[in-house]
């Protein structure tokens, strides 16, 4: 299990767009997640021991703050010729199994990934309701194996301060997991 940590996009910088299509083939732009009070991208795959370690987790703490008006959407952008597990109607049977309830996308050309320097699976990007970010970083301490419990606690910090109008503190630590892995 190679351990690589995210490249921490500037804050600030604006939401970069997209248009990718869901496993049923529906497609999503990054108008269709306004207004909100913040959005939440993450970019996971389904195979990656890091994303399986939290991703129960991860689903417990987006439903918790979609209710108080952040959205979220989940993007996979590994290559999937070489890591079929990621394809997607795997990616179909990986969000139903566990409860996601935020469209699960599918970035074949990896364009949108390098549009947000991600590097890591799980990597997560807080932005605002301006679509700037305002945190990168990890859910939690939490890593397969250190005996750490998932409690999201960095995210959800973030996620707090967003909404009671306030910023996120400035210093974030790196999400770690797998490298996104990319077509040849």
């Amino acid at each position: 299990m190679a351990r690589t940590l995210s490249n921490m996009l500037p804050l600030g910088t604006l939401a970069p767009d997209f248009a990718l299509p869901d496993p049923a083939g529906q497609v999503w732009t990054l108008k269709d997640f306004g207004p909100a009070k913040g959005l939440l991208v993450a970019f996971i795959c389904n195979h990656c021991p890091y994303v399986v370690h939290v991703i129960d987790g991860f689903v417990s703490l987006t439903r918790e703050y979609g209710q108080r008006g952040v959205r979220v959407v989940a993007i996979s952008a590994n290559d999937v010729a070489n890591y079929p597990a990621d394809a997607p109607d795997k990616m179909a049977l990986f969000a139903e199994a566990h409860g996601f309830d935020f469209p699960y996308l599918y970035d074949e050309s990896q364009s949108v990934a390098r549009a947000y320097d991600a590097a890591c699976t799980p990597d997560f990007y807080l932005f605002g309701a301006d679509m700037r970010l305002v945190y990168r970083g990890r859910m939690d301490a939490s890593t397969p194996g250190n005996g750490v419990a998932v409690t999201g606690t960095d995210l959800r910090a973030a996620l707090d301060a967003l909404l009671a109008g306030a910023a996120p503190a400035a210093e974030q630590v790196p999400s770690m997991g797998c490298n996104i892995k990319w077509k040849a």
